[in-house]
């Protein structure tokens, strides 16, 4: 990725963005030098220098370096370990390798899904369905991928 420009984010963006960040906006400290980075691919908030946020289609999102840097737990979906070697190639979270989530997940939520013998953060996502029906149903995709370890997002580096 080519960076394009990198520049200091204004008090009241940082503010929206915090706010659309919900339950992850802990990853953005009061104290934070917090910067906006163009890409030729994707825009990243670095919080400290570090590619914390992601910018997809204008709306934040986590990323699993921030996630595991600042021990944030979030939303999260518990998968099997026969998930896992799908989930290293970006597949999408089908409702029967899910073994467990947070009951407070509604559908259009972020959400962490790590694996079950770990607990490690394997992938960002959207749910497409709440926390009770992902484990409930035993087809379809519960979870959409937007990032996951070994994707673009996770090799950048500055």
């Amino acid at each position: 990725m080519k960076i394009k420009k990198r520049y200091h984010l204004k008090k009241k963006k940082l503010k929206e963005i915090k706010n659309e960040l919900k339950e992850y906006s802990d990853i953005i400290s009061d104290k934070a030098n917090v910067e906006m980075l163009e890409t030729d691919s994707y825009s990243f908030i670095l919080i400290n220098s570090n590619p914390y946020i992601i910018l997809i289609n204008n709306k934040p999102f986590p990323t699993l370096k921030a996630i595991m840097d600042n021990n944030i737990h979030g939303k999260q979906v518990i998968v099997d370990m026969g998930a896992v070697k799908f989930m290293a190639n970006g597949a999408d979270v089908m409702s029967p390798g899910i073994v467990a989530t947070d009951e407070n997940i509604d559908k259009s939520d972020v959400v962490v899904i790590v694996d079950e013998n770990h607990e490690k953060p394997l992938a960002i996502g959207i749910s497409l369905i709440t926390g009770n029906e992902m484990v409930k149903n035993d087809k379809g995709k519960a979870i959409k991928t937007i990032h996951f370890i070994g994707d673009t997002i996770w090799n950048f580096q500055l």
